[in-house]
This record gives structure tokens, sequence and C-alpha cells, in this order.
């Protein structure tokens, strides 16, 4: 029988590495809730979650409407609602807050809703991963949040900028990738400030 040359047929899938999962301690450093008009947030004490998000919040609600992150969908296709808490992480913000020339960027000008302290890199987190919140509160992670001018323009006019639309533009170039994240709620219950957290990364592979 003819020996088949296996060079000539290369495998059919490429080569996978896979990234074992693990478990990270973190905190609840900080919380913040928006108004229910308004996508900025202010300071709270605790939040209140169900499964449609933190109450009366201004991301609040089982499902949302499309917007420029959805291209596949007409603008205001009503959709499911994974974008219920906006993560962020004070080292991450210090950065961009430096790439950008300013002095600071606060949580509250970019709608943040919980600054996560204890992660490396939150903003790498990967879409799936578990928080699980020592009152009992579960978030589950949707994916990174993607910087945009809306908040960077909340940020111009917070420190006075001369100019707004420079500032605007500016944020989504130097806040790629360190924006944070999104999540939604998988089990409802009461979030607190300094509360621990239990963070589970899910397996991940890599194709090569």
């Amino acid at each position: 029988m003819q020996e088949t040359n296996l060079e000539l047929f290369p495998m059919a899938e490429p080569a996978v590495d896979i990234v074992p999962g693990r478990k990270l301690a973190a905190k609840a450093a900080a919380l913040y809730a928006a108004p229910h008009d308004h996508f900025e947030t202010r300071a709270v004490k605790e939040l209140r979650l169900g499964f449609d998000g933190i109450a009366g919040d201004f991301h609040a609600g089982a499902t949302r409407r499309s917007g420029g992150r959805e291209p596949w969908y007409p603008r205001g296709t009503e959709m499911r609602n994974e974008r219920q808490l906006s993560l962020v992480a004070a080292d991450e913000l210090a950065i961009v807050a430096q790439r950008m020339g300013l002095a600071e960027i606060k949580p509250e000008w970019i709608g943040a809703n919980l600054v996560v302290e204890g992660v490396p890199h939150l903003s790498m987190l990967p879409a799936g991963s578990l928080m699980f919140f020592k009152g009992g509160v579960t978030l589950k992670v949707d994916g990174q949040n993607r910087p945009c001018r809306f908040a960077g323009r909340s940020i111009a006019e917070h420190v006075g900028a001369v100019d707004t639309d420079a500032i605007a533009l500016l944020f989504p170039k130097e806040a790629k990738r360190l924006r944070g994240l999104v999540a939604w709620v998988e089990k409802p219950g009461v979030i607190r400030a300094g509360e621990e957290i239990s963070v589970r990364v899910p397996e991940q592979w890599i194709y090569r």
C-alpha cells in the first residue's frame, strides 16, 4: 500500500493551546450607581441587584437597544442587555490618565459601577469569567468595555478641557484594552463596598 505524504495534507484544524482556568481573589473597592436619566454615576455604599441589573440605574433592564457596537443589527434593535454593569480598575484608569496628560480619571466620570481591586489586567479577563461576591451575588463578564467618545467628552467636561473634542477623541485611542469590563447579573442580591470577590476565570484555548 502506498504511503500517504502527510506534508501534502496539512491538518484540517490548527493546533490549539489550552490555558487552564484559575481562581483570583479580589475586592469591591468602590461602588457607584447612575441616576435613571444620565450615564454618569455617583458613589454609593451598596448596590441592590436584580436580574435586570441595578435598580433604577441608567443601564438597568433585561434588554437594551443596539447601537454602534452591534453593526450586525439595525440601530435600535431590542436585544439582551449584557451591559448591566461597568467594571473598572483604578490602576488601569491611572494609566489612561497619564497617557492623556491628565491628573486623574474618576470612575464616575465614565459611568463605572464597580471598582475592582486585586485583579491584574482587569480589562483582559475573558468573557465568561464569573465573579462570586461574599454576600451571594454573582456577576458574569460579557467582555471588554470598548472606550467611546461619549465617555471621553464627559472626561473633557470634568477636567475643564479647552478643546473638548480633542479629549473626547483621545480617550478611545488611549483607553483601548484599559476601559474595564461589562457584566450582567447571574445571581441577584446586594453588593457592599469593601466586599470580597472570588473570580473564576474559565479555561481558554488559543489557535496557533
